[in-house]
């Protein structure tokens, strides 16, 4: 499996990551803090999908036009939302358009909110993924989240429908739907930030270098 597409949604920056509102700025909860921190989630994330050597073409769906000028400007590719809302329909709507450029792709959908993540963690998964795929055991995975009820992400082999469903207990839904687990440790593709907790956590495993500087204290203190 050569050939794998993802699809990574990012949320308007004022609505997204509403949990972490006060991370940046020791509680202030100032809406640029906050939006800055959910733009370098993002922007970390992005980087080690750019960096990861089994991932051919990324494609960022967000309707947020700060995303789409960032992304853009270090030359990521950004289509705005489709008419249906939600993060599911936004990875459906990507992976169609993946498959309309090239309907023999492995397509995946994974999480933005993915800072510590690794490039070398999602090319192992991918990796897995395959593995399950040519045993014919399966025809997607995915990878549950650190808590192991929700998921960060999702494959699909040439020819299989993405089939969504992102969310509160995802890992379940994922599973029922007849995708397989992914078994892998990878902590940085597993933790992704929804709390003060999380992003703890994933400082623990060490930030991309986006989300390092917005946290960083700054020189007035």
């Amino acid at each position: 499996m050569s050939t794998v597409d993802l699809v990574v949604p990012v949320k308007q920056l004022g609505v997204a990551k509403s949990r972490l509102r006060g991370a940046a700025d020791q509680g202030i909860g100032d809406a640029d803090a906050h939006a800055r921190l959910a733009l370098a989630l993002a922007h970390d994330t992005v980087a080690a999908v750019r960096a990861s050597t089994m991932v051919r073409r990324l494609l960022v769906i967000s309707s947020d036009p700060v995303v789409a000028a960032e992304l853009c400007a270090v030359g990521v590719e950004v289509v705005p939302d489709g008419p249906v809302p939600g993060l599911n329909a936004a990875y459906a709507g990507g992976a169609a358009l993946l498959r309309e450029h090239d309907p023999a792709a492995a397509v995946g959908a994974l999480q933005a909110d993915l800072p510590a993540l690794r490039p070398a963690e999602l090319d192992d998964a991918i990796t897995a993924a395959a593995q399950l795929f040519a045993s014919g055991r399966a025809g997607r995975a995915f990878c549950a989240d650190a808590e192991g009820t929700g998921t960060t992400f999702l494959l699909a082999a040439p020819g299989m429908g993405l089939d969504p469903m992102f969310g509160v207990g995802s890992a379940l839904r994922h599973r029922e739907s007849g995708a397989q687990p992914l078994h892998g440790e990878w902590p940085g593709l597993r933790r992704d930030v929804d709390t003060g907790d999380d992003l703890r956590e994933a400082m623990d495993l060490g930030l991309g270098e986006h989300t390092s500087s917005v946290l960083a204290p700054s020189p007035h203190h």
